[in-house]
């Protein structure tokens, strides 16, 4: 892992700065209807280029995104970190800020960035930013599963995976990564309906896009991981200080990652079935 540094751009967060800097910002979608709108709107005001990477909308996502003066690129999905690499190729720019259809820049993150590039390139090759998240439903969480993203980066210099499950770069060790103060509003769920359908959506991919472990180990995590995955969420990741509310959200998410234990047992029931039909048991 890189080495931390405070971002320079801290200092000129209100300054005067008014031109966009050379940065690129580039997004996946798919049926963002419900968002989409603020996060752009919020993003033009740091880039004179953003890109849209859709893999089939069905709602009004890409007519926003178009009528917000984005460039969309109708894509089918290939991955997570696949279909990043389609955004960060379409970037006019090197500098790019990758970011979600729900994640809104605050206008305090909005004048740290504008800072950085207001004597030219920054300094360091990558930045990370903190993701707060902001339920319809809840006030932000601000000191509950914050997560840190190395987001902000020079595509001459990092590049995402080219990975189907994977979206996230190492940074080589011993480089230097900068540290914006200010955070994204991550809105990431309307209501914990949601949440739950997100969670078990993504289940499916990662049991899927993983490798297989053994049945013996599916077995003993399908029986006893579920109170670690709870006790990660609402201790480790800090959602007790959310009340009630966070442990709701611990518990789905505990819901969540176990379902990818229990989607492995079915895959290897799946397997076990074909071999007694003689049939091919991959999966």
């Amino acid at each position: 892992m890189g080495m931390a540094a405070e971002g320079e751009g801290a200092a000129g967060a209100r300054s005067a700065v008014t031109a966009k800097p050379p940065l690129s910002c580039f997004m996946r979608t798919k049926n963002e209807e419900r968002i989409i709108e603020p996060v752009l709107k919020a993003a033009r005001q740091v880039s004179d280029d953003i890109v849209v990477v859709d893999s089939g909308s069905t709602d009004r996502t890409i007519e926003i995104a178009e009528s917000l003066g984005a460039r969309v690129i109708r894509a089918p999905w290939l991955g997570f970190g696949k279909q990043k690499r389609i955004g960060e190729e379409a970037c006019k720019h090197d500098w790019l800020l990758d970011i979600d259809a729900d994640e809104e820049l605050t206008p305090d993150l909005i004048e740290e960035i504008k800072g950085l590039f207001a004597n030219g390139e920054p300094r360091y090759s990558v930045y990370q930013l903190r993701l707060v998240t902001k339920p319809d439903t809840a006030p932000p969480l601000w000191h509950s599963a914050v997560v840190k993203r190395n987001r902000l980066y020079d595509r001459r210099v990092l590049r995402a995976p080219d990975h189907p499950e994977w979206d996230q770069f190492e940074v080589p060790a011993g480089m230097t990564i900068g540290k914006l103060k200010a955070p994204i509003m991550h809105r990431s769920w309307s209501d914990l309906t949601h949440l739950d359908a997100k969670f078990n959506q993504s289940s499916s991919s990662r049991a899927k896009n993983s490798k297989l472990k053994p049945f013996w180990y599916v077995s003993l995590r399908l029986l006893f991981a579920r109170p670690f995955y709870f006790f990660q969420h609402y201790v480790s990741r800090g959602l007790w200080r959310a009340g009630l509310y966070g442990f709701a959200i611990a518990s789905i998410a505990a819901h969540g990652r176990w379902l990818k234990d229990a989607k492995m047992l079915e895959m290897h029931l799946a397997r076990r079935r074909a071999e007694r039909e003689g049939q091919d048991p991959r999966i």
